[in-house]
């Protein structure tokens, strides 16, 4: 808020009553003078004395100086002096003061006339804004235009507001883009009030209730809540799909794996037996007959192992050898 001016000293009182005093000892001569002289020179002190005021440092006080009615310098915090009124005149302002503008609404009571307005998609929707903002430049905020902290600036904030609405469809401004109309709007009023070169700095633009009029507000309950069951079903969707499709993959994994070692391994065994057939054909080549024999007796040696065997000899009792008792002879019990 803006500090009120500091009262200006009425001059031409003080001469006035000067003249009646001089009026009063007009016959007295010399002394007269003297008392005169003597009278001016402490009406200027006094005069000169009111000169000095101080600027705090609360808020950010800006001391806006004129001489003559002109703009003469900007004063930061302390004390200082300035020619008194009428040749001087302060206008103190608080910079950094957090101020605020509801457009839409006033405390807890609604204004339609500033809150309806028209989408990009031609529907209509009731939009409250609050505005935050301080004073960057307290000559223009001062000077430059016609209350602007009022009527000037609840003016842009509403033409702006309305704009950046319009220019989008209803399901941005009530559900997922609100963020990017605050932007928006943010971006276009700041450079709207530098344009009226207004001294005011926007801080935060947030809007406070979005909503679609009354007669309609069911049926757009009802989209808004499909719309959240459809991202709450999308999110599960995603949830179990984070867990199944590592599982699925790693199982993929382990299955290439298996079918690559028993590739390996068949491919081994099968060049293996291959590399041994080769040598056993190269050494048949050179003594048939004794490979033959040779082949034969490995053959039965990984047969008969494996199972029971009755032998006859015909000079001896016949005997059973089986793969527990290899090498055992065990005669026949007699009649």
């Amino acid at each position: 808020m803006q500090r009120p001016e500091e009262p200006e000293v009425n001059l031409e009182q003080i001469l006035d009553s000067l003249r009646s005093f001089l009026n009063r000892f007009r016959g007295g001569g010399g002394a007269l003078l003297c008392i005169l002289l003597g009278g001016l020179v402490i009406a200027g002190i006094v005069w000169l004395s009111t000169g000095f005021y101080t600027v705090a440092t609360v808020g950010g006080e800006r001391a806006v100086l004129r001489l003559f009615g002109k703009v003469n310098h900007e004063q930061g915090p302390g004390l200082h002096w300035f020619w008194p009124a009428p040749v001087g005149t302060k206008s103190v302002v608080r910079a950094d003061e957090r101020r605020r503008l509801e457009l839409g609404f006033r405390g807890n009571q609604s204004a339609p006339a500033e809150s309806l307005m028209i989408t990009g998609d031609e529907n209509i929707v009731d939009v409250q804004l609050l505005v935050q903002y301080n004073i960057k430049d307290p000559v223009e905020f001062l000077f430059r235009a016609v209350d602007p902290d009022g009527v000037t600036l609840r003016d842009a904030a509403e033409t702006t507001l309305r704009q950046v609405v319009g220019s989008r469809p209803i399901d941005d401004v009530l559900t997922d883009q609100k963020e990017s109309v605050q932007a928006d709007t943010k971006v276009a009023l700041q450079k709207l009030l530098d344009q009226y070169r207004t001294g005011i700095r926007i801080t935060e633009v947030k809007l406070q209730n979005v909503n679609p009029p009354g007669q309609v507000q069911a049926a757009f309950d009802d989209v808004v809540k499909a719309k959240e069951d459809k991202e709450r079903i999308i999110n599960l969707a995603d949830a179990y799909k984070e867990d199944v499709l590592p599982k699925a993959e790693g199982a993929a994994a382990r299955l290439r794996e298996d079918a690559n070692a028993f590739r390996a391994e068949r491919i081994n065994l099968a060049t293996g037996q291959a590399e041994r057939f080769t040598s056993i054909l190269s050494e048949y080549r050179k003594s048939p007959t004794v490979t033959r024999q040779r082949l034969m007796l490995e053959k039965m040696e990984e047969v008969y192992p494996g199972i029971s065997k009755l032998i006859l000899d015909p000079n001896i009792n016949a005997i059973v050898v089986s793969p527990e008792t290899v090498g055992t002879i065990l005669p026949l019990p007699s009649n």
